[in-house]
Parts: structure tokens; sequence; C-alpha cells
């Protein structure tokens, strides 16, 4: 039986102290969540409750003040290959061009050799074909984007992790890279969790929504979607998640 990569958070807290500061900055508060391969959780909230601070735990870049990160029963100890992140800005090897980038970490796992479709094919998706032989010196900061997020969907994480990863996009590239996501996550059946400020982008992708409240961050609802994909974003059921999403967000029509 194929192992299912079950996420479980329980009873985290993180704070940070402050450099200028005697003072304290609590990010999170007991937050409980649990997850498993196949789900699509966007995370959404207000600047500074702690969507971020999430991924970097589950990333294991840092570790909790109080309670546990554990993949499949294994506490989080520090990053691992099996847990790909997408920052908001890319991070790309200045030194290797476009097309070198994307398969890189194929390279290094000697994966590369039969597996050079994969990277046409994500050269096409984030229409970069042209620029393969470029550096990222030479690419716009929406460009850049585009390859580092194409790098980790070729890794193929257990657990592909997205802070923000299509805001730097036009609305057309963002709207095909929504699709190529959501495609991969399908036939990979991965757990992704997707941290956005855009209530219609985590509707149209997530198969859940967990609404976000900050000082400290907490959890205030953890929604499932029930729509079929592909998702109709002007259907009546999701007009009705967004009103109900922008209420708890505290921007909802009052009258």
């Amino acid at each position: 039986m194929v192992q299912t990569t079950v996420l479980k958070l329980d009873g985290v807290s993180k704070s940070f102290a402050k450099v200028e500061k005697d003072d304290i900055t609590h990010a999170l508060e007991n937050i409980n969540m649990e997850a498993g391969s196949g789900e699509f959780i966007s995370l959404v909230g207000t600047s500074g409750c702690g969507k971020s601070t999430i991924l970097r735990l589950i990333a294991g870049l840092i570790t909790p003040t109080t309670g546990q990160v554990a993949v499949n029963g294994t506490e989080v100890l520090g990053p691992d290959p099996d847990r790909g992140m997408v920052f908001q800005k890319p991070t790309l090897f200045p030194w290797l061009t476009v097309e070198k980038n994307l398969s890189f970490s194929l390279r290094m796992k000697n994966k590369l050799q039969g597996n050079e479709d994969k990277v046409a094919r994500m050269l096409n998706v984030i229409g970069l074909e042209d620029f393969k032989d470029d550096y990222p010196g030479q690419l716009s900061g929406g460009m850049a984007q585009r390859v580092a997020l194409a790098r980790s969907l070729i890794n193929e994480p257990d657990i592909l992790l997205l802070d923000e990863p299509l805001g730097a996009l036009d609305a057309f590239t963002r709207m095909n890279m929504q699709d190529e996501i959501l495609s991969i996550w399908r036939e990979k059946k991965q757990l992704v969790i997707m941290v956005t400020h855009d209530v219609d982008e985590a509707i149209y992708m997530g198969s859940k929504v967990i609404v976000m409240e900050p000082h400290p961050g907490r959890i205030r609802a953890q929604i499932p979607i029930e729509m079929e994909y592909p998702r109709n974003r002007s259907s009546a059921q999701f007009v009705e998640y967004r009103n109900s999403i922008l209420e708890m967000l505290n921007y909802g029509v009052h009258e």
C-alpha cells in the first residue's frame, strides 16, 4: 500500500524576539491542523496573521516555540527535499541559465536523462522557451518567479509549500499557472499548502480554505470547498464561498 503523507500541527505557537526592543512578537498561537496527500489547502488572512510563518515551520526553516510539527509521525526538525517551498521572491542560481535552473535538482539526483521532456514542458507552461539560455539577471521579476515555481513543480515533492507564488505574474499568466499547478497536483496527488491574499484564487484552487486572524495568528475557520474541478469563478456557489470568506475577513458588504 502506498504511504499517504500526513502533516500534523499540534498546539503550535511561535514567538519572535524583537531586535531593537525588549519585547516579543507572538506570531502564532495554538495552531492545530492536519492534512494529507491529495489535499490542496489555501491559507488566507490579513497581513501579520502568520500565514507565511506556518509555511516556514512546515518547511523546517524555523521551529515552534511550543507544540510540534510532524510529517508521518516524525517531528520536523529541519528542511527536507520532500518538502519543497516557493517563496514570494524567486530564489534562483544567478550563474545558471533558465533551463539549467529548472533542471538543477534533476541533475543533482542523476534523474535528468529521460526527463528532458519535463523541462521542455515546464518551459512551455511558463512561456519562457525563448529565454531558456538567459540568466536570472536578464529576466523580469515575474519571469524569474515563474522559473522558481516551475523548478519546484519539476521536483515533485511530497509536500509543496507555496508562499504567494503567483503574486508577481500578470493576470493571464497567473490563471494559466493556477491551472498548471492544479493539473500537476491532481496527477501527483501530493499535499499542497498555498498562502495567498487573493480570496478568489484560494477558492479556485483549494480543496480547503483556512481563514486566519491576526494578533496573534489563529485559525478562525477551516472551510472545505465542495466544488468540482475545474471551477466556475462566476457560479452562485463560488460567489457564496467568496462572500462568506470576505465576511470573515471583515471585507463583506455591510448594510
